[in-house]
This record gives structure tokens, C-alpha cells and sequence, in this order.
């Protein structure tokens, strides 16, 4: 709602999040997740709405605007409940915790998600996207049923909340073998049978990128030749980033495709999965040297650069869907206006996407996608597939420079430590692979930032904005973190980076590890706790906080000798096992920690005057299982202490705390491997 025409201004005003400041000026009371409106419901007896979204979200738009927007309705959300706004990507604890009633109740979850309570915050109903007249009929009702009905209302809180802890409940196994390499196979032929050989992804929709998924079946692949995985994976990467959920003009993909074609997707870009995707390509590209992996890598760090990067160097955190209120507005097209801004170039151009006279998507306008292969473009324009592209590439200059002239869709311009360190491993790993130093640069610009603004006195935060930091991290937020800092001491060669990696692992285990279930909370044990403790497990669009700590204490039990850390990689692995082959989709990170276990997962160390020529040789091959490291210096690292520094180039291939002899070659060092 605009602010300025606006007669109604709640407490949100007072928000920082983009998202809850939407909202500031809606009829409706609303709060902040805190202690003043549990407070609140307590002295007047009401219920809690507690209702969850973000910045980027279509249909919490859409509710907003049928729903929160119109006075009639505020008017009865007001009279029964206290009403709290959460922004999911700075509170997911909050969010978490309300998913699993919604999905308990329902059977499905997603956003934007509303939640009833207790005035204790224990929940009593709920659901997701709710038709205005839906909306007010199920607020009446609630109302009345708890006035009316209160024993019966707190019967059931307690019943579902016991569900939810139920839910966290890490069932023992008796089987104390690590899933083998054979078996791991046997549940990636699970995966096989879903997938879409034609169109790439999984044989349904809507279609989801899911990076960590083709990063799994990119390192089986390496170890199995299994040649239906590499054409899983290459006709995915391939139609994704020849589809509409690829930014033909300016790079970058949006959240996920509609449909099973990735044509027409909903419009919102997050750095999340852009992150991920950057290394995913980076990583394709190593393996495969398909130039339009390539491509991608470097138009989406142009978008990165232009759209999603402060000037202080951390990442904004997502772009809407929407532009003067209509979606992907910003980004189609009509054929009116290629012709009028390319001129004799459209036809070419819009052979190469697809477009109609008429309009490929709605009311008009053209999604931006290719459907033709380079065969067909070539017989039917008459002309050679790179003087195609070369007009392709200055049609789209013209057509980025005309775009900026547009209404742009609303920015989210928090900072998330978790998809912020996700974007440095994104970095780094575009680094690792095209050794192009601004990929570097950018890298550590952000480490810095982090690391300077975002820690005070051992506990990191989640959010800045505004010059402010805010939220204790979750442990997705350390997870990531750690990660980030190790990929970066791998590439750079800096060991502050993987000192700092070994410091926020050992807070991590002091603030979130559960000595029972052998695996990290979500919440940090000195904060607010809420009517369950989640332990975050599975693998989602963001990898779970424990698959990501799992991945740190492999690596860094190596590079600091500790044998506890890998002790807990087995006690973790142990702890999910059952879920990973009940449920594989889920549990992909997972999955490449145990390839890790069972393939060996090898430390390379280069010393010697040539140690960063032959580190970048080795980088033109991709060796999923293996950390690189260039020594120019007497390391402190444990691992390193050993590794005298000599003018001569000495490559140590080491593997479970054994090293072989030195050899000289990158030649010997692969063969070797």
C-alpha cells in the first residue's frame, strides 16, 4: 500500500525488514513477533494470527491485497486476535515451527502461511493462501470457537505441539555401517526414474533448479561413468539456462518455473539460489567445458554485480515478482516492442526466443526463452549459429539499457549471513574454476564484511540493514559461513579464512549440538526458545544446517588433526541414515559427504615457486572429492606443518591421513587419482 495515501500506519512502522514495512500502513493491528504482542494476547485473552511470508512473495501479495488491505476485514482480524507479521527469511525458526503444524493439520505447507494460537503461542489451526471470503469465515469461526469452546481449543494446541516435537524425535538405528558406495547407487536409480530425460529436471511441475540435487549426481556420475546421470544432468543445466527462468537479457534465474518446460516461471530472483547456481555452472563447466555454462556463470555475476551488491560489498537478498503490481512485468515483452527497440535485428532475435506476434505467455507479452536448436536456427535464418549469437548478445545490450527505464520490481535490501556466505562459495568456486580475480575480489569483499560487522564477541548475526545488525544467527547461518570461509582459504590461500572456519565450527558446537541426538539445533541455546527445538535435517532449496556442518568438521578434521570432528561426521551420517533412503530427495548434501566416506576424499598440497601455476592446472579438471591447496609459505595449519617449501615443486596427494610420495607432475597427480 502507498504510504503517502495511506490513513492507517500499525506498529510495523518501526520494522526494518522490507517486507514487514509493506504491510505498515494495513488496517490491521499489527506486531512484530515479540514479547509485546504475546503480552497482548495474554491480558485480553485472544487468539494469535501469526502470519508468514516475504518480500518476494506473489501470493502473499495477493492476500495482502483481497485480504489485509481492506478495512472490513482488518476490522474482524482486530476484534478476535492479536495479529504478528513474520518475514520468514529473518525469522525461519518462527517459520519452521508454523510449517510443520500447517503441514500437520493440512497436509501441505508454503506461503504465505497463517498460524493460530494460543495465547502462548502454542497453535491451534492454520493454513496458507486464503480467499478473502475463506479468510473472514475462518476468523469468525476461530473467534467464536475459542470463546466459547476454550478447553477444547487447548486440548488440541497440546495435542499438535506434542506432533511437533514428535516430529524432531532422531529414531536409533541398530545398524552401525555406514551406507556403502552400492547401495548409495541403488538409491540414486530412485532418482533416475523421475527424471525428465526430454526437457531436463524432475517429470512433473512446477520445476525447481534444486543445485545441491545435480551437484550429487555430477560427483556420482565422476565415480560410476554412469552416462544416464551426465545426460540428466547436461540436458538440465542446458534447457534451464535456455528457458524463461534464465534472464535472457540481464542473467540470473528467478525462483522456479510454472511449468515442465522452465518457460514461464514466477518472477522472483533470489540470491539463494543464484548463489548456488553460480557454483553449480562453475562446477559444470570444469567438468564438462560447455561454454554456455560458461555464460551463464559470468551473465549472472553481471546481474549479481548490478542488482544484488551494496556498496559496501555484502548481498541484497531478493528482487519481487512483480512491478507496478502486475508479475514479471519488468522482464516480457510484446514484438511491438523489439521491433521498435532492435529494429532489423528482431526477426533474428525473435526467432532464437521464441517469440509470436501475439505473445508466447499473456495479454501480449513474450517470455524470453529457446526452444530451437542451433540446427534449426541456422537453416531457417539463412544464417551461421555465432552470427546469430552475436546479434543475439547486442540485441540484448540494447534491450538491458531500454529495461532500465522501466518501473523496477521492489528490492529486498536486508542482508542474510547464510545466503550471503552462500554466494561467496558461489564466488569462490567461479574463482576456482575460470580464474578470473574479480571473482576473487568480490569473494572476500563480502568475507570481510562479514567478519568485521557481523560478529561481536563470539555470537554472529543474521541480519544488517540500515548500518544495524540484528537476530542472533541460526545455525544455517554459522553452517554456510563456515563453508564459505573454507572454499575461500582453498582459493586464495589466506589461512585467516580457515582459522576463522575452525573458530565458528567450535562455536557452533558449543551453541548448537545436541549430545542425544548426535546433530545441531536450529536455534542457538542462548536464545529465545519457542514451543519446540528444531533440529534442521533435511535438504531443501538451502541444504540443511547439519549436512553443511557435516561437509565442515570432514574437511577441517583433516586440516587440524582432530579425530573428534570426524567422530561426529559418523555419528551424524548414523543419525539420518534411514531418512536418506526413505526419502533421498531430501537428503542430497547428505549424500556427498557420504561419497566423501566411501570414495576417499583427498587433500592435495602444491609446494614449491610454481605451486599457483600447477594449483591452476589442476583446477582445469574436476575432482569433486578433493581439496587443492597451494603452500608459498611454512603453514601453521596441523595438516601443513610438515610440508617444507623448497624452490622445487613437490605435489602431496594425501587420503585418510596418509600422504604419498611427493611427485612433480599434474600428469603423475591424476593419474594417481
Amino acid at each position: 500500500m502507498n504510504s503517502q495515501n495511506s490513513k492507517h500506519t500499525n506498529n510495523l512502522i518501526h520494522a526494518s525488514s522490507p517486507y514487514l514495512l509493506q504491510h505498515a500502513h494495513n488496517p490491521v493491528n499489527w506486531f512484530e513477533w515479540g514479547e509485546e504482542a504475546f503480552a497482548k494476547a495474554k491480558r485480553e485473552d485472544k487468539l494469535i494470527l501469526v502470519s508468514i511470508g516475504y518480500s518476494a512473495c506473489h501470493w502473499c501479495h495477493v492476500m495482502e491485497r483481497e485480504s489485509f488491505e481492506m478495512e472490513d476485514t482488518a476490522a474482524i482480524m482486530n476484534e478476535y486476535f492479536v495479529c504478528i507479521k513474520v518475514d520468514r527469511e529473518e525469522r525461519p525458526d518462527v517459520d519452521q515451527i508454523y510449517m510443520d503444524a500447517v503441514q500437520l493439520i493440512t497436509g501441505q505447507g508454503g506461503w504465505p502461511l497463517n498460524c493460530f494460537t494460543l495465547p502462548d503461542g502454542r497453535p491451534i489451526h492454520g493454513g496458507t493462501y486464503f480467499p478473502k471470503n475463506k479468510w473472514e469465515q475462518i476468523l469468525e469461526q476461530l473467534g467464536e470457537f475459542y470463546k466459547n469452546r476454550k478447553d477444547e481449543a487447548l486440548t488440541y494446541a497440546t495435542n499438535l505441539t506434542n506432533g511437533i516435537k514428535e516430529l524432531n524425535i532422531i529414531q536409533s538405528t541398530e545398524d552401525l555401517s555406514l551406507i556403502n558406495f552400492e547401495k548409495l547407487s541403488e538409491i540414486i536409480n530412485l532418482f533416475k526414474k523421475n527424471f525428465d530425460y526430454e526437457r531436463g529436471g524432475y517429470n512433473w511441475s512446477p520445476k525447481f533448479p534444486m543445485p545441491n540435487n545435480w551437484e550429487l549426481f555430477m560427483q556420482i556420475q565422476h565415480h560410476s561413468k554412469d552416462e544416464a546421470l551426465n545426460n540428466a544432468v547436461q540436458i538440465t543445466l542446458t534447457k534451464m539456462a535456455e528457458g524463461g527462468i534464465y534472464d535472457q537479457v540481464g542473467g540470473g534465474f528467478a525462483r522456479y518455473s510454472t511449468d515442465s518446460i522452465w518457460k514461464a516461471p514466477h518472477f522472483e530472483k533470489m540470491l539463494y539460489d543464484n548463489a548456488q547456481l553460480m557454483s553449480l555452472y562453475s562446477l559444470a563447466y570444469q567438468q564438462s567445458k560447455n561454454e554456455l555454462y560458461k555464460n551463464v556463470v559470468y551473465q549472472t555475476h553481471e546481474f549479481i554485480a548490478r542488482e544484488l551488491t551494496s556498496s559496501q560489498g555484502y548481498f541484497y537478498s531478493a528482487l519481487d515478482a512483480d512491478s507496478e503490481g502486475v508479475e514479471g512485468k519488468f522482464y516480457v515483452w510484446t514484438k511491438n516492442e523489439l521491433q521498435q527497440f532492435i529494429g532489423e535485428d528482431e526477426k533474428i532475435y525473435s526467432l532464437y526466443f521464441s517469440v509470436d506476434e501475439h505473445g508466447n505467455w499473456e495479454h501480449g507479452n513474450n517470455i524470453l526463452y529457446k526452444t530451437k536448436t542451433d540446427l534449426e536456427l541456422e537453416k531457417l535464418s539463412g544464417k551461421s549459429i555465432s552470427e546469430i549469437e552475436n546479434i543475439v548478445r547486442k540485441c540484448n545490450t540494447i534491450l538491458l539499457e531500454a529495461r532500465t527505464k522501466r518501473v523496477r520490481p521492489g528490492l529486498d535490501d536486508k542482508m542474510i549471513t547464510c545466503w550471503n556466505a552462500l554466494m561467496i562459495k558461489g564466488y569462490a568456486d567461479a574463482y576456482q574454476v575460470f580464474n578470473d580475480e574479480k571473482f576473487l575480489k568480490v569473494a572476500t569483499d563480502c568475507t570481510d564484511f562479514i567478519l568485521e560487522n557481523l560478529i561481536k564477541e563470539n555470537t554472529l548475526f543474521r541480519i544488517y540493514k540500515n548500518q544495524i545488525k540484528s537476530i542472533p544467527a541460526f545455525a544455517e547461518d554459522y553452517a554456510a559461513l563456515c563453508e564459505a570461509l573454507i572454499s575461500l582459504y582453498e582459493v586464495s590461500g589466506e589461512e585467516k579464512y580457515i582459522f576463522k572456519a575452525k573458530e565458528i565450527i567450535d562455536i557452533s558446537i558449543d551453541l548448537f549440538y545436541d549430545t542425544a541426538s548426535k546433530l545441531f539445533y536450529f536455534k542457538s541455546k542462548n536464545d529465545e526458545q519457542l514451543v519446540a527445538r528444531k533440529i534442521d535435517m533435511s535438504d531443501d532449496v538451502i541444504p540443511s544446517a547439519n549436512s553443511m556442518f557435516a561437509k565442515c568438521l570432514y574437511q577441517l578434521g583433516f586440516l587440524f588433526d582432530e579425530t573428534k570432528y570426524h567422530e561426529m561426521v559418523d555419528e551424524m551420517l548414523l543419525a539420518v541414515q534411514s531418512k536418506i533412503e526413505r526419502f533421498p530427495t531430501g537428503y542430497s548434501n547428505w549424500m556427498q559427504v557420504l561419497l566423501w566416506k566411501q570414495k576417499g576424499f583427498y587433500q592435495i598440497i602444491i609446494s614449491g615457486k610454481n605451486a599457483d601455476k600447477v594449483k591452476t592446472e589442476l583446477q582445469n579438471t574436476y575432482l569433486p572429492n578433493a581439496i587443492i591447496i597451494a603452500l608459498n609459505q611454512q603453514s601453521s595449519i596441523p595438516f601443513l606443518t610438515d610440508k617444507l617449501i623448497s624452490d622445487e615443486t613437490k605435489i602431496y596427494v594425501c587420503k585418510d591421513k596418509t600422504c604419498a610420495l611427493p611427485m612433480i607432475t599434474v600428469e603423475d597427480v591424476l593419474r594417481n587419482l
